[in-house]
C-alpha cells in the first residue's frame, strides 16, 4: 500500500535519476583523482628530500599526509565501482527488496556518501535509495549498526577511528 502511495505521489525509486547522479560522481572522481594523484606523488618526493636532508620528523609527518591521500584515492576507486555494479544492476534494485548480492555495495555506497562531502550526488543517491529501502535501512548503514553490511574496506578509509574498531570488532564476532 505504501509503495503504491509512494509511487503516485512521485516517491518511488528511479532509475534513470540513479544512472544520471551515478555519472556524475563517476566524472567528479575523475576530477578529484587527479588532484589527489598530485598531493600524493608531491608528498612522496618530500619525504624523500626530507630524508635525503635528514628530517625524520618532518618526513613522517609527509608519509601520514601521503598515506592520507593514497586512502582518499582507495575510496574513490571503491565509490566508482560501487556506481558501476549498481548501474549494471538497476533491474534487480527495482524489483527486490535489497538483494543480497548487491547489499554490501548499497550499504557501503550509502556509508560513504555521509562521510564523503565532496560528492553532493552522493547525497542524493543516498535519498533515491532511502525512498526505495527506507530509513532504518540507510540510518543502519550510515551508523554502521549490526548486520549494516558496510565494507569493512570503505570503513577503514573513509570512517573515523573509533567508528571504524567498533564495526570490525562486531564483525569479527
Amino acid at each position: 500500500m505504501i509503495k503504491k502511495l509512494q509511487a503516485l505521489l512521485g516517491k518511488s525509486f528511479k532509475a534513470s535519476r540513479y544512472k544520471t547522479l551515478s555519472d556524475l560522481v563517476i566524472s567528479r572522481i575523475a576530477y578529484l583523482e587527479r588532484q589527489h594523484k598530485a598531493r600524493c606523488s608531491q608528498a612522496t618526493d618530500d619525504v624523500a628530500q626530507l630524508l635525503a636532508q635528514g628530517h625524520l620528523d618532518r618526513a613522517l609527518l609527509r608519509v601520514e599526509h601521503a598515506i592520507r591521500e593514497q586512502n582518499v584515492l582507495d575510496s574513490y576507486a571503491m565509490i566508482e565501482n560501487y556506481c558501476h555494479l549498481i548501474s549494471e544492476r538497476l533491474v534487480v534494485v527495482e524489483t527486490q527488496e535489497c538483494p543480497d548480492e548487491l547489499k554490501e555495495t548499497i550499504s557501503s555506497l550509502i556509508f560513504a556518501s555521509s562521510r564523503c562531502a565532496e560528492f553532493p550526488e552522493l547525497q542524493e543517491i543516498r535519498g533515491i535509495f532511502q525512498l526505495r529501502f527506507g530509513k532504518e535501512f540507510i540510518a543502519r548503514a550510515i551508523e554502521l549498526r549490526n548486520n549494516c553490511g558496510v565494507n569493512p574496506k570503505v570503513c577503514s578509509k573513509r570512517g573515523t577511528r573509533k567508528m571504524v574498531t567498533k564495526h570490525l570488532l562486531k564483525q569479527q564476532f
